[in-house]
This record gives C-alpha cells, structure tokens and sequence, in this order.
C-alpha cells in the first residue's frame, strides 16, 4: 500500500464509548484514518454517502435504522467501476471517483445470530465479535479493504450450524423447489463449472481457513490458493468470501 494512501473508516454505534474505543485502536495506525462516526443507521448512510469511506465499521442493533438496513443502502451505492484493490497496484487516482467501493464489517455478538444471514444478503464483506483483539480488527479492515472478505471464525461456526439445523433455510432462488421438512434437491448451475481442486478449496473456505492455512492443508503454495480462489468467485458470481461459504453451504458442497 501506498505510504501516502490511507484506509479511510466510518464508525456506526449507538453507545459512544464502543465508536471511541475503535477510533483510538484504529487512529493510532498510520494508514488508517477515522473519518467519520455515526450513532444510528440514517446517519452511517449519510457519512458514506458524503464521504466515501473505505470501511464502514456497522453495529446491527440502532436506533432508527439498524444497521442491516444501512448496509443494505451502502452496498446499494457501489458502482461496477473499479475499486482501489481492482486496479494494478491497487491504487486510485481520487478517492471521490465515481467507481469507489464502500465495504461493511458487521460488528456482531453471540445473541445477534439471527441478523448474519439478512447482513449476507445484504452485501456485508466481513463480520467481527465487538470483544475481538484490536490486532485481528485491525488486520480484517485491511482485509476487507483489499476487496476480501472476512469472518470471525466463532461466527463462521455459529453461522454453519444454525444452517446446519435449519435455523436459516437456503437463500431461495428462482425456480427453486420449495420443499418443507427437508433439504432442496436444488443446486445452481454454477457448481459445475468449479474443477475438482477449487471444489476442494472452496470447502475449505466454508470451514473458515485462510488462504495460508488452505495452502498448509492442501500442500500447495499460497499463490497457487489465490489464484483458485479467484477463479471461484468468478464461476460462482460471489463478490467475496462471505458469499462463498453461503454458495457452499447452500449447494451441499459442505456437510456435518
């Protein structure tokens, strides 16, 4: 990253302490910035819109609009233009281009379960546990940032069980039979465009691994997972990681 470029982040919470506890960990990199922070969902939407933040740090239970909604309409805002992390070297020309992306992180805790999968289809890039250690924060933003996606691995695994026992149904799809009492036969036509060794990968996505411990797994280098996982959320149309591990969950590739 340039030395010059900075990661900007909006904070979204109703409890004031929380937005400056963050601000503190996050002001104190030097290439992160706090641009912005926002106690409810109206005004998230109005500092992403006025701002153009990089990250937008999203508390889901607010006064007013929670912050499903919000992230809702600042995904909405996204133009199919290049991001920072889509151009060579990941560098922009004027962080107000028409072409910049605003990622959401969902700050979640163990009684907001009920809200992943809305936030998912909602278009958040990433999920992190309020109580988890400002180096993995600090680590997710530039994550997410680079146009990955992250979740905290204790909600990966809450995620995968509430789908596992039919807490959350799939994401219904057109066409799809609707079958009550037991799993949909259905699965999207885009499975069978994956080879053998990105099914592979792709499980193990769902299992919450990184890219360096997939590569560990499979005994094959990180470029090599890279550029699989690449190639995976092109034949799957997922935008990131988060909508990878639903596609694998929902299509079967994953069971318990």
């Amino acid at each position: 990253m340039n030395q010059q470029q900075h990661i900007r982040v909006v904070i979204a919470d109703d409890q004031e302490l929380v937005r400056a506890g963050f601000a503190m960990v996050i002001g104190s990199q030097a290439d992160m910035e706090v641009v912005g922070q926002a106690g409810d969902g109206d005004q998230a939407v109005a500092l992403a819109q006025e701002l153009h933040p990089d990250v937008v740090l999203m508390d889901v239970r607010m006064p007013g609009m929670d912050g499903i909604e919000a992230t809702r309409r600042i995904t909405a805002m996204e133009s199919t233009t290049s991001h920072p992390s889509d151009t060579p070297g990941g560098h922009t020309e004027n962080i107000d281009d028409a072409g910049h992306v605003t990622r959401v992180i969902i700050l979640t805790t163990f009684d907001l379960d009920e809200y992943v999968m809305s936030a998912i289809n909602a278009g958040a890039s990433g999920f992190m546990l309020k109580d988890t250690e400002p180096e993995t924060l600090l680590a997710s933003i530039r994550t997410v940032y680079q146009g990955n996606a992250i979740i905290a691995p204790s909600a990966t695994k809450r995620l995968i069980e509430s789908m596992i026992d039919g807490t959350f149904g799939p994401t219904p799809h057109p066409g799809a039979p609707q079958i009550v009492g037991a799993q949909p036969r259905y699965t999207d036509p885009e499975l069978n465009e994956l080879t053998e060794r990105e099914r592979e990968v792709l499980i193990e996505i769902a299992h919450g691994l990184s890219n360096q411990e997939i590569a560990d797994k499979l005994f094959i280098s990180l470029p090599t997972v890279k550029t699989h996982v690449a190639h995976i959320l092109a034949k799957i149309n997922a935008r990131d990681r988060v909508q990878a591990v639903v596609f694998a969950y929902e299509n079967g590739l994953v069971r318990p």
